[in-house]
């Protein structure tokens, strides 16, 4: 798979995971990021008292998180920079794909939205945490995760778990991996 908009960088995986975190990292380090739409839609949806929330309404929720998916992708996609997504279009749609029973693809765009290598928060139990907007079970988180797993693999998107270390090392890790390779000298 090759990736159009190779500046459009996916950070999925386990939720709990801390893509949150690494997201704050890379903002304090000057690059662009897109906070987690689902994230987002619960946020909006207890305060205003509505019902698109994953433990009440999962497809409405994961129709909310798809619609705000695209968004942030159209909003990228003026900029040249790269740009840090935590979660986005793909999780919404494996969401409702699941729900629904129909194929993920449905609600895709036709090109990759995203860079072809996809960051994985592996399951860590040590960090994670429930909280008023993530209110499933450590086990949901690790059977999300593997999910999520499978169907970047489907899509095509090589997939890369980021390593279970303090978040300044987690983001190095992640800017290494994006760095250009040296060529080899000629004749090598």
């Amino acid at each position: 798979m090759t990736s159009v908009e190779n500046n459009r960088i996916l950070i999925s995986g386990c939720s709990g995971g801390g893509k949150s975190t690494l997201l704050d990292e890379l903002q304090d380090r000057g690059h662009r990021v897109v906070s987690e739409p689902g994230r987002r839609v619960v946020t909006q949806v207890l305060a205003e008292g509505g019902s698109a929330l994953p433990w009440l309404d999962m497809r409405g929720f994961a129709e909310a998180a798809l619609a705000l998916a695209k968004a942030d992708l159209a909003a990228a996609a003026t900029t040249s920079d790269r740009v840090f997504f935590d979660r986005g279009i793909i999780d919404a749609a494996a969401a409702l794909a699941r729900e629904t029973g129909a194929d993920i693809t449905r609600w895709l765009p036709d090109t990759p939205p995203y860079a072809e290598t996809v960051f994985l928060t592996p399951p860590w139990p040590e960090i994670y945490r429930s909280d008023a907007e993530r209110r499933h079970s450590f086990d949901d988180a690790v059977a999300e995760y593997d999910r999520l797993k499978a169907v970047f693999a489907t899509l095509g998107y090589a997939v890369v778990d980021l390593p279970k270390t303090p978040v300044g090392k987690r983001a190095d890790f992640l800017l290494d991996h994006l760095r250009p390779q040296a060529a080899p000298p000629p004749g090598e």
